[in-house]
């Protein structure tokens, strides 16, 4: 569920297993609700007073010149122009990386500028996750995922990756196809359900293939990084400053690991560590997701009148019991496109609550809805997880980068045994959610395109300190991935945010928000193993 992705990278918006079993990372998932949250705890950027800014300090060798058949996308200079209250610009880069004459594509790109220019320190570049979210979309909020004393100094920049939204936009599925796709039995019980789970994820990989021949080899991460590397050029920066949640953390790893000398101040929160294979992501993904589950159950729990009974197994249980009821027998929504709630749908709408304690709230009254025959309530905050309107339209097409990207990064086996397998190991340790993301990256077993760099450690020897912040009840990026990576860089610290939900800057922790705006604004890197 990654913000939901394959087997590789999982969303709140929002990296690495996907839809088909929550897998992707939507980054910061719930940017629309998060953001309805933190608007309440934010007021807009001042211009006087905080702390004094201090500047980066660059070495030569950030500065080298880049191939010269990249000259001309790394020489190109950006033409902002206005956009609602924002600038826009466009920014070319190749195709292929490895033939730059055979062709190039243009990224959308959003900047806010610094409220202090006088005092301005650079650029921040933002990516909120996916594989699939919109970094325009995330930057234009930027009051409300940077701090105060972050605005003030940076201009705020956003980009969709190649393959994303305004940038070259892969398109696999119709809407009616998509939500065929998404009403699939996500648990197959017999060889029919298998062969029918089978059959969507080659129609995925199909539509991907014929209707993106020439991109969709190119659009894995390391190609996204390169990328990153060409915009930090044209943004006149030596060094590229960069705040990536979700499966945005493995952009920015990735980056890390291709350009160290070119890491400035670095976040990476909600980690997806490069090193992951397909089985590892499902699995953790699995058991976080069932962490955070037993946390909600919980807290219905402790407010009273939980209608998921009186204690955390039973009420696992009761909600295991409630998903095969629909799966039998599905609930009315009043959606003309998805007139039924079944299992599929049904997860969905529990996974999204879950990416915010927040939303905790609403899930349990969704719940009291659907054991009274109503499905509508699930049905709403499943479509906020696939960014779908009733109706069935689709808003955007993070649901098919997640597969386009993920199945590039960490391809899956062909062979259906081996999900059976998934399922059977991962249903130990997260008997709710591990047979569903067992067979979430099924469409990476079917992938028509290779390419991707295979999964591996990353120490970015020679970089500046990179801050890793993870959060210990993390549905979608487990605790333990953030320790993971931290070990493996060579300059890293590690902050860790003790509470729920998906990543922690910008959800509330003052203690978390502190010390990321000071690493940011005077370089300070919060000490390793401060937990809040």
């Amino acid at each position: 569920m990654l913000d939901p992705t394959p087997h590789g990278a999982r969303r709140p918006v929002p990296g690495p297993r996907a839809p088909r079993g929550l897998r992707g990372l939507r980054g910061l998932r719930g940017l629309r609700a998060m953001a309805a949250v933190v608007a309440l705890l934010l007021v807009g950027a001042c211009t006087t007073g905080g702390p004094t800014p201090v500047a980066p300090t660059v070495s030569a060798s950030a500065t080298e010149a880049p191939a010269a058949d990249l000259a001309g996308y790394y020489g190109q200079r950006l033409t902002w122009s206005g956009c609602s209250s924002f600038e826009c610009a466009k920014l070319r880069v190749p195709v292929d990386y490895a033939d730059p004459a055979s062709g190039d594509i243009e990224l959308a790109l959003l900047r806010v500028r610094a409220s202090d220019q006088g005092k301005r320190l650079g650029s921040l570049v933002v990516n909120p996750g996916g594989p699939g979210g919109s970094g325009v979309d995330y930057a234009a909020a930027a009051d409300r995922i940077v701090g105060q004393s972050v605005r003030r100094y940076f201009d705020v920049v956003g980009f969709d990756p190649r393959g994303v939204g305004r940038s070259a936009p892969i398109d696999c599925l119709d809407d009616s196809q998509m939500d065929t796709f998404l009403s699939t039995d996500p648990t197959p019980d017999d060889a029919a359900e298998q062969q029918q789970l089978l059959g969507e994820a080659k129609r995925m990989a199909n539509g991907c293939e014929q209707k993106n021949p020439t991109l969709l080899p190119h659009v894995s991460t390391v190609d996204a990084a390169k990328d990153m590397d060409v915009l930090r050029a044209a943004l006149g920066d030596a060094q590229l400053n960069y705040l990536g949640k979700s499966y945005g953390t493995f952009l920015g790893s990735t980056y890390a690991d291709l350009f160290p000398k070119r890491v400035g101040r670095f976040v990476l929160d909600g980690v997806v560590p490069p090193d992951l294979t397909s089985a590892e992501m499902g699995e953790g993904q699995a058991r976080g997701f069932e962490l955070a589950t037993r946390a909600y159950v919980r807290s219905c729990i402790d407010d009273g009148d939980c209608l998921l009974g009186d204690t955390v197994d039973g009420g696992m249980q009761w909600i295991r019991d409630f998903l095969a009821r629909v799966d039998r027998d599905p609930l009315p929504t009043g959606d003309t496109a998805v007139p039924e709630l079944n299992e599929a749908w049904a997860s969905l709408g529990l996974g999204q609550a879950l990416y915010d304690e927040g939303s905790w709230g609403i899930l349990t009254d969704a719940l009291r809805e659907a054991s009274n025959g109503n499905g509508a309530g699930l049905m709403a905050l499943a479509d906020q997880y696939a960014d779908r309107d009733p109706g069935g339209r689709y808003t955007g097409n993070l649901l098919e980068v997640i597969y386009a990207v993920n199945c590039l990064d960490r391809p899956d086996s062909p062979d259906l045994a081996a999900y059976e397998g998934y399922a059977e190991e991962f249903a130990k340790s997260a008997p709710t959610w591990g047979p569903m993301l067992a067979w979430g990256a099924l469409p990476c077993g079917e992938w028509p395109v290779t390419g991707g760099t295979p999964p591996h450690e990353i120490h970015a020897e020679g970089s500046n300190t990179i801050v890793v912040v993870g959060t210990t009840r993390d549905p979608a990026t487990i605790y333990e991935w953030s320790k993971r990576l931290r070990d493996q860089l060579a300059d890293a610290t590690l902050l860790t945010r003790d509470g729920d939900g998906h990543t922690a800057y910008m959800r509330g922790n003052s203690c978390i928000d502190d010390a990321i705006d000071a690493y940011y604004v005077q370089g300070t890197a919060p000490e390793d193993g401060t937990t809040c």
